[in-house]
């Protein structure tokens, strides 16, 4: 691989009028993130000297949303094709000599390793290799797409546009993708030649093949599979993005010793991690931030997201874990039980029908059906600490801020404002009163009979 410097330049300036959304194209979800950011994950792996981000309509969302990471924005007003835009560029990139990898922000599962190939196949100038890198696929419906038209040497030979294309040019099945490695050297002479004289008026980024290949600048082109380069220009198109990502993340968890009773019901975030031997029930959803440890188990219909779920735990069904949830190694959250913020020791079961917000549950701790911290005053929020081996009787409120000893007990139907100390047994509930006949009697007067049928 080349030591030279690497810069790449990401174009996402296009209005992306087909999603029919106010939410920039590229700024659409795909496995719970913005599809921009998986392709610039996968840009960080090669640890380039700079990444700009073309931006246009809507610039500003796309902007904003990458704040924080190492990526420069420019923008491209007004849009006048792929060419001007890689041209804004140029003044960030003034004095930059290594290669510039161009890439589409909508096409965002552009993987690591072909990039590397991209640049692998670039020269150093002096006749080594090529000046340009044309990334090609082969759809199994090439239709529109511009076909590619090499010698068995992979050496580009022409590129042309489907409406301009011949019978026998549309018979290659060889497609342009879009993405291109070029040396800095050879792209900014080639894109200052580009003309607009087409039906758009736009200037083309790939026309600098043929520019070049006037002058002696070689193009050869490296393949992907068509799974790696979709684009995503509409919403039906993000669904089959999305769909792509989910077969692909449930046969990588399923290879990694993760078992998936019904894989294609079960949804992976683009961070999920399954370890060994665990055990997906369908229908289960994951959020971005979920660590499943080896030997759990996450039962049907159970959404979790920002949660650590440690080994040999179990989960749901209809179990629902949100940010902050920490379960230790052996414990249990049952069916439609809900967690925010929570942290349950070793052993600690929570079997059904509870909220747990803001809460520390100890090792071996029993929380009854029904339960619920009180943790919101309207206001600010407050937490709870449950000891370890307590027992929280079913329909039981506790209101925070507020603490369980270690071993206590709380009994059934209790509203707890005050703290409870270590084995102490804690009611507060109303009195039961018992007064025989009384129902009788009311039957009586409401109704003018009497008797228990009334």
């Amino acid at each position: 691989m080349t030591d030279r410097p690497l810069a790449v330049v990401c174009l996402a300036a296009g209005r992306g009028t087909r999603m029919a959304s106010s939410l920039h194209k590229v700024l659409h979800p795909i496995a719970g993130q913005p599809m921009l950011f998986h392709l610039l994950d996968s840009v960080a792996g090669l640890a380039p000297a700079r990444t700009i981000l073309v931006v246009g309509d809507r610039g500003e969302q796309v902007a904003d949303a990458v704040a924080g990471r190492a990526v420069e924005t420019v923008r491209q007003e007004p849009q006048l094709g792929t060419g001007h835009a890689v041209l804004q560029a140029r003044p960030l990139l003034d004095g930059f000599a290594g290669d510039i990898l161009i890439l589409f922000g909508d096409a965002p599962f552009v993987r690591p390793q072909t990039m590397r190939a991209m640049r692998a196949a670039l020269g150093d100038g002096t006749g080594n290799g090529a000046d340009i890198a044309v990334l090609g696929f082969r759809p199994a419906e090439p239709g529109a797409y511009g076909r590619i038209l090499a010698d068995a040497s992979g050496t580009v030979l022409r590129m042309v546009e489907a409406k301009d294309a011949t019978t026998d040019e549309l018979a290659v099945g060889l497609c342009n993708a879009g993405p291109m490695a070029v040396r800095a050297a050879a792209l900014w002479p080639l894109l200052a030649q580009l003309t607009n004289a087409n039906a758009a008026g736009e200037y083309y980024l790939p026309d600098i093949v043929a520019l070049g290949r006037a002058e002696g600048v070689a193009a050869r082109v490296v393949e992907a599979g068509a799974d790696e380069l979709l684009g995503v220009n509409s919403r039906a198109e993000l669904a089959a993005a999305e769909a792509a990502f989910q077969a692909r993340a449930r046969a990588a968890a399923m290879a990694q010793g993760a078992t998936l009773v019904a894989p294609e019901t079960v949804f992976l975030a683009h961070d999920t991690v399954l370890e060994a031997d665990v055990t997906v029930e369908p229908f289960v959803v994951f959020g971005p931030g979920v660590r499943v440890c080896e030997g759990a188990r996450v039962r049907s219909h159970s959404h979790l997201e920002g949660a650590t779920v440690g080994a040999g735990c179990e989960v749901g069904p209809f179990a629902r874990l949100r940010p902050g949830t920490l379960l230790e190694p052996g414990a249990k959250v049952g069916n439609f039980v809900e967690t925010k913020k929570a942290r349950l020791g070793r052993g600690a079961k929570a079997n059904h029908l509870s909220y747990l917000g803001d809460a520390t549950v100890g090792a071996g701790a029993n929380i009854g059906a029904g339960t619920i911290t009180c943790n919101y005053d309207g206001f600010a929020k407050h937490e709870t600490m449950i000891g370890a081996g307590a027992f929280i009787g079913s329909n039981s409120a506790l209101v925070a801020p507020v603490s369980v000893g270690e071993g206590a007990i709380v009994g059934a139907g209790s509203v707890i404002v005050e703290d409870v100390p270590a084995d102490a047994l804690a009611v507060a509930r109303g009195r039961q009163e018992g007064r025989p006949g009384w129902a009788a009697r009311f039957r009586a007067a409401r109704t003018g009979k009497g008797g228990h049928g009334g």
